[in-house]
């Protein structure tokens, strides 16, 4: 799958988390939420993060060149694992912090509907990158779960729109009980404890985040599915008697390298031998798109004993 889904899906959770950033800045110079400004911070460091992801994309576009001769695909993994560490420095540190401040210092709610109805509307928008996100996600998804597609996808941008919005969505949950204990009570430390609650779900969220970026920065192979359906591919080609051994890895979402070492015939002719490289390159690109990069090391099957 190319970059326009996920783009889309970026686009619509960058202009849902500004105006919900305003909305909720605005909330908290009313209320004085202590709930709601990290809802604020929050939605800002998505903000950002959705902008860090779109640069990515755009750096991945770049045409290789002496330096990067298999291209410049992995700046989408480097940006994702940036805004992970973006989520967890500007958002879960931030609202851990204000969380402990008003639970040590309560202060009162003045507006305090105010704040709900921002946190309502809030919802209603987020639902909306939320479900934007999940239709993009669902043609690469397949059968699994959500949590299997999060953890085994090897487009960085979906799974971490995926898992931001999900935060979002629950942060926002928090909120809304923070600020209605508070209301219900008249103890103001409710809104602290769903302060200290949104910080501590957002640290849990981006190191979710951060192991999977780091992963696939590292280098992650094709997919089980993915890599028996090369090996298929290969073995079915004429003149190919077995695959000796097979190597892959992703250079980017949409481009992975394959190599492998395949056994042919003792005595098959140098033009044969040629055809049969090329028969299975073309095999291997149309059962696997993303296989962009071949190479192919023809070998006599030494297993066989005469």
């Amino acid at each position: 799958m190319s970059a326009s889904g996920s783009k889309r899906a970026i686009i619509a959770a960058l202009l849902a988390n500004a105006g919900i950033a305003v909305a909720k800045f605005v909330g908290f110079l009313i209320t004085g939420s202590s709930s709601m400004l990290a809802e604020a911070v929050h939605s800002v460091a998505d903000t950002s993060n959705q902008g860090l992801l779109l640069w990515g994309q755009r750096e991945a576009d770049k045409k290789p060149d002496a330096l990067h001769q298999f291209g410049y695909g992995r700046s989408r993994y480097f940006y994702s694992f940036v805004v992970a560490l973006v989520l967890f420095t500007l958002g879960a540190a931030f609202a851990l912090y204000e969380g402990y401040e008003k639970v040590i210092h309560p202060h009162e709610l003045t507006a305090p509907l105010v704040a709900v109805a921002i946190l309502v509307v809030a919802i209603c928008l987020e639902s909306y990158s939320f479900r934007t996100a999940m239709v993009e996600s669902r043609p690469l998804k397949g059968p699994g779960s959500w949590w299997r597609f999060i953890r085994t996808s090897r487009n960085p941008e979906l799974p971490v729109v995926l898992l931001e919005d999900t935060g979002a969505l629950i942060g926002l949950a928090l909120a809304l009980v923070g600020v209605g204990l508070t209301m219900a009570t008249g103890n103001p430390v409710w809104d602290g404890v769903g302060t200290l609650c949104i910080g501590a779900l957002l640290a849990v969220i981006a190191v979710i985040l951060m192991i999977e970026m780091h992963s696939a920065l590292i280098g992650e192979g094709a997919t089980i599915q993915e890599g028996e359906t090369i090996r298929i591919a290969l073995e079915q080609t004429d003149h190919i008697d077995r695959v000796i051994h097979l190597r892959t890895q992703y250079m980017g979402p949409d481009d992975m390298l394959v190599g492998a070492k395949i056994a042919l015939a003792s005595g098959t002719e140098l033009a044969t031998v040629a055809a049969t490289i090329d028969a299975a390159e073309a095999a291997i690109r149309a059962a696997v798109p993303a296989a962009t990069v071949i190479y192919l090391e023809p070998d006599l099957d030494r297993s066989v004993t005469v």
